[in-house]
């Protein structure tokens, strides 16, 4: 039993793909964007601070890339995909709550030019998605 208001139910756009762990991807002109989920920031409450990858880094699928940092809890940012990270959301360093507010467009970590773009289509789909969010809400 949660002492949280019952919230409503996590957004999740059926153009993205979905990792377990609450980043989602989407690939636009041979580079991933790499965001974490509504789930994930409603888990997260406000968040505070976010630490992202080095430009021109190399990032690992399933290897953490980032920290995101909430009133309540700190959570590391796992990168979706292998690549080279070609972008930053330096915004984010002013305005963490954008993770919040908008975590599919202005709340975006950063992007990838992916090593193998068809890693993609190992990740979640949105109805995937969806099943893993609410196999997590019952274990609460």
């Amino acid at each position: 039993m949660s002492d949280a208001p019952s919230e409503a139910p996590p957004d999740v756009p059926d153009d993205l793909r979905y990792a377990s762990s609450h980043e989602w991807a989407r690939l636009e002109d041979g580079v991933v964007t790499v965001g974490v989920t509504d789930f994930a920031q409603q888990a997260l409450g406000d968040v505070v601070f976010v630490e992202l990858p080095e430009l021109d880094s190399q990032v690992q699928s399933g290897v953490e890339a980032g920290v995101v940092e909430s009133v309540k809890a700190a959570s590391d940012i796992y990168s979706p995909v292998s690549g080279t990270v070609v972008a930053v959301n330096e915004t984010l360093e002013d305005a963490p709550e954008s993770v919040n507010e908008d975590p599919y467009g202005d709340g975006w970590f950063f992007k990838v030019e992916p090593d193998d773009p068809e890693e993609l289509d190992e990740l979640l789909d949105a109805d995937g998605y969806t099943e893993t969010c609410e196999s997590e809400d019952g274990d609460h």
